[in-house]
């Protein structure tokens, strides 16, 4: 089951964030051979889609970081998103949703 967490992006503005993947027992999940994916979107069922830059920082320790550039969140209209991140077990492995919740985009003044 995936865990809930909200976040908070300023627009214009480099965004980046740390992950850390538990299992069951509440330890680092090892992601050795693991692919990580995340997107955000205004609402469920949009079709348009942002995804975030998944990189696996440390796979022993279950770590992923997510990022966007400012021009990314420049062109983000301030508001309410939501968004999940998922991990698949090698290409064509089992996928699971370890984080997901919404995310506001605070306006930007200076351009």
């Amino acid at each position: 089951m995936a865990i809930y967490a909200n976040i908070s992006i300023d627009q214009g503005s480099d965004f980046s964030t740390e992950v850390v993947v538990s299992d069951s027992a509440g330890n680092a999940a090892d992601l050795t051979g693991y692919l990580v994916t995340g997107q955000l979107r205004k609402t469920y069922t949009s079709s348009t889609a942002v995804s975030f830059v998944c990189t696996i920082t440390s796979a022993i320790n279950g770590t992923i970081s997510l990022a966007l550039s400012n021009s990314t969140t420049n062109d983000l209209k301030a508001g309410r998103y939501v968004y999940d991140v998922e991990i698949q077990n090698g290409a064509g492995g089992d996928i699971s949703r370890v984080i997901e919740g919404q995310v506001t985009v605070n306006p930007g003044v200076t351009r």
